[in-house]
């Protein structure tokens, strides 16, 4: 629906899709996006100049819109401290344990523009398959005494393309060193170690993102290099980077 839109609007207008249930959510690759009610569930269109600061380093979109679902609800007065995170390149964790949300970003470019439809999709109200927002947030009040209120899945997919303007407007003017110490701030790899490959390959340890938004790890002897997110996953539970 929005690919056949997107083209007929004007670039200063705005456009999103919100579903309460997706029946053929997708992922990245292959991967089928489990979609159940209690979800945000939504795609946005966005156009970006290819000579502009982001235009120049597209990979960025989905690591700006990650910050920008952690955003939204712990940049909430009280909210600071839920542990909401992202981990490279498209995904929200809880801590380091858990996935509960996802970024999924395509890109067309017509003459000098690109036209960015971001899927994001993330568990607000729904403890199963994973874990969700409102279950860290009964968790951070048994532990803290405090009463935060639940949260709803309208006001965050709200909150999110809010701060996600805000993100893009400060990424056109100063670049990834604009964005990037608040990235750093909720992202789950400060300093961890990884193989790459395979489970017995080479030990690196991830140093932070690159210009382009590719992930930088040093391997012992060989210094500093970029790992692409198109050809490479990262798999968390094994601390892993391996060829997709």
């Amino acid at each position: 629906l929005i690919g056949r839109l997107m083209f007929e609007l004007p670039e200063e207008m705005g456009l999103i899709a919100i579903a309460v249930r997706q029946t053929q959510g997708k992922g990245r690759g292959s991967n089928v996006w489990l979609s159940p009610v209690g979800c945000a569930l939504s795609t946005l269109h966005m156009a970006i100049p290819l000579h502009s600061n982001l235009g120049q380093r597209i990979p960025f979109v989905q690591h700006l819109v990650s910050l920008a679902v952690v955003e939204s609800v712990r940049s909430i007065p009280g909210y600071e401290n839920i542990d909401l995170r992202v981990k490279w390149p498209n995904d929200i964790y809880y801590s380091d344990l858990m996935k509960l949300g996802g970024v999924l970003v395509n890109s067309t470019l017509i003459e000098t523009t690109f036209h960015i439809l971001i899927g994001f999709g993330f568990n607000v109200n729904n403890s199963n398959p994973t874990i969700c927002i409102n279950d860290l947030i009964t968790k951070f009040n048994k532990e803290e005494g405090t009463k935060l209120k639940a949260l709803t899945a309208d006001c965050l997919i709200a909150r999110t393309v809010t701060v996600l303007e805000r993100l893009i407007d400060i990424f056109q003017e100063k670049g990834p060193n604009g964005v990037l110490p608040h990235y750093y701030k909720y992202w789950v790899h400060s300093g961890k170690q990884v193989h790459l490959r395979s489970e017995d390959g080479p030990i690196a340890w991830i140093v932070g993102i690159d210009d382009y938004g590719f992930l930088q790890v040093h391997e012992e002897g060989k210094g500093v290099e970029s790992v692409h997110p198109d050809g490479n996953s990262f798999d968390m539970l094994r601390n892993l980077i391996v060829p997709k």
